[in-house]
């Protein structure tokens, strides 16, 4: 690990969900909460996929909580199913 690395740390990176973190279905999408780590919080993230499909969702919302984090990841994702449904992966 570089020192640059060590000071400011890594960025999580949203594709890669964190260990144990548990899909979840939801009108025929997978939702993966992927909450990132940032300093001492959490900010909101998640994985929608549905055939083959990705799409990576970041919110600029933060919680000091990972629990919290996780759920409103769900909440947000449920969100953007209902509003957007496939087009969410683009034309």
């Amino acid at each position: 690990m570089s020192l640059l690395s060590r000071l400011f740390g890594r960025k999580s990176d949203p594709s890669s969900p964190p260990a144990g973190a548990r899909s979840e279905e939801y009108k025929g999408f997978a939702i993966t909460p992927a909450p990132i780590k940032e300093g001492g919080q959490y900010r909101v993230a998640a994985r929608i996929e549905k055939d083959g499909r990705g799409h990576d969702l970041v919110r600029a919302d933060q919680t000091a909580s990972l629990e919290d984090a996780t759920a409103i990841s769900l909440s947000k994702a449920k969100q953007m199913i209902d509003e957007q449904g496939d087009r969410l992966f683009g034309p």
